[in-house]
């Protein structure tokens, strides 16, 4: 997977295109993520069912999203970037940025 917890994307297709928002969830078996304040969803709560919601009501949650309508964004660029892996001197692994090749 090239999308992380922590990391910040955008949307890059769909209803919630251009949005930026980070990454809450990554999903392995499914391939989706959740990222915090897009694609909301409502979910009817009965009343005294939980602690949380002892009056019910209606409580708007972050769906998910398909991984490949996601591109990470580049903290030094500021735009949705491909990434590629590199290994350092030591023999660690980490992702960069494939136009500024700044590390991730």
């Amino acid at each position: 997977m090239k999308i992380k917890k922590d990391d910040i994307v955008t949307v890059i297709t769909g209803r919630d295109k251009g949005r930026k928002g980070k990454v809450l969830e990554v999903n392995q078996v499914t391939g989706r993520v959740t990222v915090e304040g897009l694609n909301m969803i409502k979910r009817h709560m009965r009343r005294g069912r939980s602690r949380q919601t002892p009056m019910g009501g209606i409580i708007e949650k972050p769906g998910t999203v398909d991984i490949s309508n996601v591109m990470v964004v580049c903290k030094k660029c500021n735009k949705p970037v491909r990434t590629a892996v590199k290994t350092d001197a030591e023999g660690k692994k980490g992702r960069t940025c494939k136009s500024c090749k700044e590390a991730l």
